[in-house]
C-alpha cells in the first residue's frame, strides 16, 4: 500500500466491500467478497469510534495531588515561616558552645558552610517529610549514634614496655609519696626515733649498750611521743585528710607495676569507658523485692513477665525431664556435640507444657528446657478432673498413641514418660497403647498432642444447640466416686 493515499479511501472501499458481502447472499456463497486491496472482506478490519480515553489516560494516581498553595510554597510568608522553623540559625549561645571545642579556622569554615546554603532553596526544592516513613535524609550531627561513630581514641603514650611489678621497697616508697599529697598532717618519715630521746653519747651507740636507767627514760619518752603523735594525727584526719574514697582509688585505681602510675592506652588493652551507652544496665541482674530472696541471681525474670506468675507459682510448678538425647551438628570445622533435653511440667491441676532446649552444658539445655515448658503450659480439658473426655489418639512421624478414658481407680496403666505427664498435668485414671513406633521423643509429643485435642462434650452440644446433662449426676446423687 503507497504511503501517500490517504487512509480514509481505504477504509471506505473496505466498509463498501463488507456492505456488498452481506447483502448479496448467492454472491457470497458463489465468490467470497473482496476488498479493494485485492484481499477477501473478512480481512478487513472494521474499528468503531469512540469518545472514551484510552486506558493509560484514564488511569488516576493512588493518592490525591497535594497542590503547591496546599503546602504553602506560594506565600513568600508561609515560605520564610517555614524556613524559620525547619532551618534556623545559629544563635549567640550556640555558637559560643561551638566555639569551645572548636578551633577559630574551624568556626570560619562552619559559619561559611551556613551561609552558602539558602533557607529558601530548602523549603522550596526540598520540602522535608513529616510523615512516620520518612528516610533519614538529613543527619542530625550533634547526637552520637554508637553504630555508626566511633569513640575518639585516648591520646594516651603507650605503656611502658619495661615496666614490672613492684617489690616491697618499691611499694614502700610509692605509699609513702602517695601520702605525702595530702596537706594535713606532717610528712611521712620525719617522726623522731628511740634514739633521738637519749643523751647525746649515746645516739650513736646499740640500744643494749644504753645503761638501765637511760633505756627506760628513753622508752617512757618515746611512748608518750607516739601518743601525742597519734592524737594529734586523728585531728588531723577529722579536719580533712585522705577520706575512704581516696583510700579506695589508691587500691583499685593505683598501678602496682614500675610505671610511675602514669596512664597508658594500647592497642592490646584499651582502656574501657565509665559506661558505654546503650548497655548500661543491661548485664545485671535485676533484683525485685516482691520475689523475697528466692531469685538473686535473675533467672525466672523474663518468665515473670511472659507469663505474669510469681517466683513462688514459679517454683511450685511441676518439672520433670523425660527424654535426653545427645545431638551433633555436622560442619566444615568437624563435629560439634550437644544435648538435647525435653521436659514436661505442670500445676498437677489441669494445666500441661512441654519445653525442648539444646546446649552444649547438660545443666544448661536442663534449664532452658523447664523454663520453656513453664512458658508453653496450656489448659488439658479433664472429665471428673481425673480422666479425659472418651477416646483420643495422635500421630507424630511413626508413632501413634491412643488414649482411653477409664473409670473411677483405675490408676494410671501407662508407660513411664506418660505416666510422668498425667501426674503434671492432674490426670489419675487413664490407659494407653503405642500400636507402632515407640520413639520416646514423638510419644511425648504425640501425648501432648492427644491432650490438647480432646473433643469436648459441652462444645459439641453448644454447637448443635443443645443442653448437656450428666446423667450420671443427675440420678445417682452427685458424686459417683
Amino acid at each position: 500500500m503507497s504511503a501517500a493515499r490517504p487512509t480514509g479511501t481505504l477504509f471506505t472501499r473496505c466498509l463498501s466491500a463488507a456492505a456488498a458481502a452481506t447483502s448479496t447472499s448467492s454472491a457470497a456463497t458463489a465468490a467470497p467478497a473482496r476488498c479493494s486491496s485485492g484481499g477477501p472482506a473478512s480481512s478487513c478490519v472494521v474499528r468503531q469510534f469512540s469518545s472514551s480515553a484510552r486506558l493509560h489516560v484514564r488511569r488516576r494516581p493512588r493518592f490525591s495531588n497535594v497542590r503547591a498553595s496546599e503546602m504553602g510554597l506560594v506565600s513568600e510568608e508561609k515560605v520564610a515561616n517555614f524556613s524559620a522553623e525547619k532551618f534556623p540559625r545559629y544563635t549567640k549561645a550556640e555558637l559560643a558552645e561551638l566555639a569551645k571545642r572548636y578551633s577559630p579556622e574551624q568556626m570560619k569554615a562552619l559559619e561559611a558552610g551556613e551561609a552558602a546554603i539558602d533557607p529558601k532553596d530548602l523549603t522550596i526544592q526540598g520540602r522535608l517529610r513529616v510523615d512516620p516513613y520518612r528516610m533519614p535524609y538529613i543527619d542530625d550531627f550533634s547526637d552520637i549514634q554508637p553504630i555508626i561513630d566511633r569513640r575518639p581514641k585516648h591520646r594516651q603514650p603507650p605503656p611502658d614496655p619495661m615496666a614490672r611489678f613492684m617489690n616491697v621497697d618499691e611499694f614502700t616508697k610509692d605509699l609513702i609519696e602517695w601520702a605525702d599529697k595530702f596537706e594535713t598532717g606532717d610528712v611521712t618519715g620525719t617522726l623522731k626515733k628511740l634514739s633521738d630521746f637519749v643523751p647525746d653519747q649515746f645516739r650513736d651507740v646499740p640500744e643494749g649498750q644504753w645503761p638501765g636507767k637511760v633505756r627506760d627514760t628513753a622508752h617512757k619518752n618515746f611512748a608518750a611521743y607516739l601518743e601525742a603523735e597519734s592524737q594529734r594525727s586523728k585531728e588531723d584526719v577529722e579536719k580533712g585528710g585522705p577520706t575512704d574514697a581516696d583510700i579506695l582509688e589508691y587500691i583499685l585505681e593505683r598501678s602496682a607495676m614500675t610505671d610511675g602510675n602514669r596512664p597508658s592506652n594500647s592497642a592490646l588493652a584499651p582502656a574501657l569507658p565509665n559506661k558505654v551507652p546503650g548497655v548500661a544496665g543491661l548485664y545485671k541482674n535485676a533484683i525485685d523485692a516482691a520475689d523475697e530472696g528466692l531469685d538473686d541471681s535473675g533467672v525466672y525474670q523474663d518468665l515473670k513477665r511472659r507469663t505474669g506468675m510469681s517466683v513462688r507459682e514459679i517454683l511450685d510448678v511441676s518439672v520433670k525431664t523425660l527424654v535426653v538425647r545427645r545431638v551433633v551438628n555436622q560442619t566444615r570445622l568437624g563435629k560439634v556435640a550437644s544435648n538435647s533435653v525435653l521436659t514436661v511440667a505442670g500445676n498437677k491441676n489441669g494445666w500441661l507444657g512441654l519445653g525442648i532446649a539444646k546446649s552444649t552444658e547438660p545443666a544448661l539445655a536442663s534449664q532452658k528446657s523447664a523454663l520453656l515448658a513453664i512458658r508453653n503450659m496450656r489448659p488439658i480439658a479433664r472429665y471428673e478432673n481425673r480422666t479425659i473426655y472418651g477416646n483420643v489418639d495422635a500421630k507424630i512421624g511413626g508413632s501413634i498413641v491412643q488414649l482411653f478414658s477409664r473409670p473411677p481407680g483405675f490408676g494410671l496403666r501407662v508407660s513411664h514418660r506418660i505416666f510422668e505427664m498425667c501426674r503434671a498435668a492432674g490426670i489419675s485414671d487413664l490407659a494407653a497403647k503405642f500400636p507402632r513406633s515407640r520413639n520416646p521423643l514423638n510419644t511425648v509429643k504425640a501425648t501432648y498432642e492427644a491432650l490438647l485435642n480432646q473433643k469436648n462434650p459441652e462444645e459439641i452440644a453448644i454447637g448443635r444447640g443443645k443442653k448437656l446433662v450428666d446423667v450420671r449426676k443427675v440420678y445417682y446423687g452427685g458424686s459417683v466416686y
